[in-house]
């Protein structure tokens, strides 16, 4: 298939999606991946396509098969295919197997903040405090503004007992997003730490 007849097919492709076809757009990406089986743009259209429908094995399979395509690629494209499949097996209930996706995620692509979030999430969800508190701290340094990870972050000091340090962090949020912060406070029973 020539680079044209390819292109040609992924504007056709963004053109369904952009009408909100995504059975039709979905039936497209299908043939182009026939014509051209390891296109990385069409197996990532393809597997996004299918977790929107609920698809989640299939997508998840062809994750894989993108993380195997790229494996030459930039490190930051292959981050992003790592991620992706982590989020997918995490929410199937597969935290071993997210945590090793959004392990690579983040050596591939250590700025990469959404796949410091999702390791924070698996590593909370095994019981794995200390490494837990660690992705989410990474996750808010590479972004500041990410008022899940602070949440999520608050929660955890809060339940080990380290009730200044959960305070410290809801007052943060205050700052920022007081909603987030106001909900803490009615789940830990923990007030913001003055200012000063």
């Amino acid at each position: 298939m020539s680079h044209a007849t390819s292109g040609w097919s992924v504007v056709q492709i963004w053109l369904c999606l952009a009408a909100g076809r995504s059975d039709a757009a979905l039936r497209r990406v299908e043939r182009l991946r026939a014509r051209v089986p390891g296109h990385p743009w069409a197996l990532a259209t393809q597997a996004y396509l299918l977790a929107q429908a609920g698809r989640r094995a299939e997508a998840i399979e062809l994750l894989r098969q993108l993380t195997l395509v790229l494996e030459q690629a930039t490190p930051g494209r292959r981050a992003v295919a790592w991620f992706n499949l982590g989020y997918l097996l995490e929410a199937e209930g597969r935290e071993g197997e997210a945590r090793l996706a959004f392990e690579r995620a983040t050596g591939d692509d250590p700025r990469l903040d959404r796949a410091w979030y999702g390791l924070g999430l698996v590593h909370l969800r095994a019981g794995r405090l200390e490494a837990a508190a660690g992705a989410l701290e990474q996750c808010t340094r590479l972004q500041p503004m990410s008022p899940s990870a602070w949440y999520q972050l608050a929660r955890l000091r809060a339940e080990r007992g380290e009730a200044d340090e959960a305070r410290r962090l809801i007052a943060h949020l205050r700052g920022f997003e007081p909603r987030v912060a106001a909900q803490l406070v009615r789940e830990t029973g923990l007030e913001a730490a003055p200012h000063g």
